[in-house]
């Protein structure tokens, strides 16, 4: 249960989703029952058969930055930076001058400290040191920094999404690659889960009286990190920033009160709702940052059900939804999955658990 083995599973390159759905609801959705194990394949749109009017359905509203900037080195090679570490808040992007962040940086040789890279739009950077994988590099740009991520940068897509530029051009991934509801500026990946939700199908959902409490958690670098040892119990998760809204945290005790479902959708709002709830499964308003890592063995206080996407072997997503289905389960529900030929990954199906 705690060796990195035991979250692997072999899975076909054909299988990993490389495009969105032509409509975000048509993706297809597994039926999880956390309980028994069964089994059930419908189309993503069928969610709303499987809410209650007590239910309280928690989105993560952040919003992923194009801080995908490609660049290139005094030498004439070109280089590609991905900024990792966002300033959270409303007052992130007020932002002028020589702004260090901490970077992946790829190019074709290591970019050594003092290397200067030019980007468009007036924006150059200077490495400034280069640690356990991940580089400091000082940006200066005229103006703020903001519009000159607007001009320049790009969506960061997972690595494994490798598209020829013919598969890529009917992609719109600055729109495709954010939820509706995105609205807090600093995550580096999009909460996927939450992909397959339109504005039509929030609006059915909300008129069979289920609320829909919004938080925020800013996915971060620390999420996709692979798990490096052999025991998973001695990875260390890095912090991410989230909030929970006064709004949102009386929502969900309502529906707690009332004996309503609290489900959580995607991984990030799951480990919010567990980090800033109490004992007794209570939510009060707060920010702060999470670092909780969920694998087989731990307590939900929370989260009744959940609807997730499927995720890589020796994850720590996959960690987290064998702690709250079962290993086993999860594991033949992906088999199940691979064997209808789901999509998986961030642009694939998704699951519902409960």
């Amino acid at each position: 249960m705690y060796a990195i083995d035991d979250y692997n599973y072999d899975l076909p390159d054909a299988l990993i989703a490389q495009q969105p759905a032509a409509r975000r609801e048509q993706s297809r959705l597994l039926y999880l029952n956390k309980t028994s194990g069964e089994v059930a394949h419908l189309a993503f749109s069928d969610i709303c058969d499987q809410l209650d009017p007590t239910d309280v359905l928690v989105v993560n509203n952040t919003r992923v930055i194009p801080g995908r900037l490609m660049g290139r080195k005094q030498t004439g090679g070109r280089v590609e930076v991905l900024i990792l570490d966002y300033p959270a808040g409303s007052e992130a992007f007020r932002l002028t001058g020589d702004l260090v962040f901490q970077c992946l940086v790829r190019a074709s040789i290591r970019p050594k400290p003092g290397t200067v890279l030019t980007f468009d739009s007036g924006v150059s950077a200077t490495v400034e040191d280069f640690r356990d994988g991940v580089f400091t590099v000082r940006f200066s740009v005229d103006g703020d920094f903001e519009s000159a991520l607007s001009r320049i940068g790009k969506m960061p897509l997972p690595p494994y999404i490798r598209r020829s530029e013919k598969e890529a051009a009917p992609c719109d991934d600055e729109k495709t690659y954010q939820t509706v509801y995105a609205e807090q500026r600093g995550a580096i990946a999009a909460p996927t889960a939450g992909l397959h939700f339109s504005e039509a199908l929030l609006d059915r959902i909300r008129q069979q009286g289920v609320a829909v409490a919004v938080i925020t958690l800013h996915v971060g670098y620390g999420t996709f990190l692979p798990v490096r040892v052999t025991d998973i119990r001695d990875h260390a998760m890095h912090a991410e920033y989230f909030e929970v809204p006064a709004s949102a945290a009386d929502a969900i005790n309502r529906a707690r009160a009332a004996g309503g479902r609290v489900i959580a959708v995607g991984t990030t709002s799951v480990r919010t709702l567990e980090w800033a709830s109490d004992e007794t499964g209570t939510i009060a308003p707060g920010r702060g940052q999470c670092d909780l890592f969920i694998y087989p063995g731990y307590r939900f206080k929370m989260v009744d059900a959940m609807i997730t996407n499927f995720h890589l072997p020796k994850s720590t997503l996959l960690m987290l939804v064998s702690a709250f289905a079962g290993r086993n389960r999860i594991l033949n529900a992906y088999r199940e999955a691979i064997c209808h030929r789901y999509r998986f990954f961030s642009y694939g199906d998704a699951m519902f658990i409960s």
